[in-house]
């Protein structure tokens, strides 16, 4: 079904500029999209498969290059593969993630015999089928999302008088916010008992069991262990040795090197949670992952930008900037979801 290529030149970060095509690298971080670059390397055509060296695979419409040294190769179709074909298939090669890693990397010479399951009619590959099932699959993700928005309240994207002022002003209140030390907003807590993930059972449902990964919300699973050992909800866990942060709104369990942000303010809340974490990923970006500095003294002596009015901490701007800036983001999406219903109803109507 398939010939695979690779790259043919070792795309570095410093060569991403945003021009030109799209650049892949192994890992599922924006789905192994690095950015673009126009730097002199083998483009390859869309409509292919993306395999990296962890297994993970991808559909990819677009054209773009690949970074060597991850070891990234393409699956070309020895057919005239559409987008819902490729969709649908490339869920086939799911189960490569299980199989590989770094101690066992995936490639085009272990894989290129290995069996996939399609459905077939006749003998034949059934591509009508698979266009079918991933069409029925779109408009059922497409009315949970709509429905998720209007329950959410995101469904509204204009922006009022306020958020657009926020917006349009943004550049010239920046430089006037105020240095603060993370101690100064935060007490910064130890967790109340770090579980280790491979002496418990993690499983699919209890309370949130955080560790240091960048994925998730920092969910690894869920724990069912004494509630003693809880931390509070309406907090920030903090990765030490990676600077990861997640607002966490309910009770929690955690692994190892966790800490626990706990805000000073009553007025801390999810939505400017996300300004707060924003700033403080920015001050940590300076920083290595491992680093010593990610001590519990250095957390609480680094210093943050915040806005202020009145010589005090301006929340209701942090969430009237969120605000803006999720309508901003979700505007897209609401449109994409009001013009696929729409287009849903008229062929329902039609048959």
């Amino acid at each position: 079904m398939f010939n695979s290529e690779n790259g043919d030149f070792d795309i570095q970060k410093s060569h991403i500029n945003d021009l030109g095509e799209y650049v892949i690298t192994a890992g599922l971080t924006n789905d192994g999209v690095l950015g673009k670059t126009n730097v002199n390397a083998k483009i390859i055509d869309g409509n292919t498969i993306t395999i990296d060296m962890f297994g993970n695979s991808f559909y990819r419409q677009f054209k773009y290059k690949m970074v060597t040294h991850a070891r990234v190769f393409s699956l070309i179709p020895k057919f005239n593969m559409n987008k819902k074909q490729g969709l649908y298939i490339v869920n086939s090669f799911k189960y490569l993630m299980f199989d590989f890693g770094y101690e066992n990397m995936c490639s085009w010479a272990k894989i290129q015999n290995n069996i996939i399951q399609l459905p077939t009619k006749d003998g034949e590959i059934d591509f009508e089928f698979m266009e079918s099932f991933i069409s029925e699959l779109e408009e059922e993700r497409i009315s949970e999302l709509s429905a998720y928005l209007k329950v959410s309240g995101l469904d509204n994207y204009e922006l009022s008088k306020e958020e657009k002022e926020v917006l349009e002003n943004f550049d010239l209140f920046i430089n006037n916010w105020d240095s603060f030390k993370i101690q100064d907003v935060f007490d910064v807590k130890s967790s109340k008992k770090k579980f280790d993930a491979n002496k418990i059972k993690i499983l699919k449902h209890g309370f949130p069991y955080i560790v240091r990964m960048s994925t998730n919300n920092g969910i690894k699973g869920y724990l069912k262990e004494d509630e003693q050992f809880l931390n509070k909800g309406n907090t920030i866990a903090f990765g030490q040795d990676t600077a990861t942060m997640f607002y966490q709104e309910k009770p929690y369990f955690t692994g190892d090197k966790i800490k626990i942000l706990e805000c000073k303010y009553d007025k801390f809340n999810k939505i400017n949670s996300m300004f707060l974490i924003s700033t403080m990923k920015k001050s940590f970006s300076t920083f290595s992952w491992g680093a010593s500095s990610f001590s519990e003294k250095a957390i609480n002596n680094q210093e943050i930008k915040l806005p202020t009015k009145n010589n005090e901490i301006d929340f209701s701007y942090m969430e009237l900037l969120i605000s803006a800036v999720q309508k901003l983001v979700i505007k897209d999406v609401v449109l994409y979801t009001d013009n696929k219903i729409e287009s849903t109803k008229q062929i329902v109507s039609k048959n």
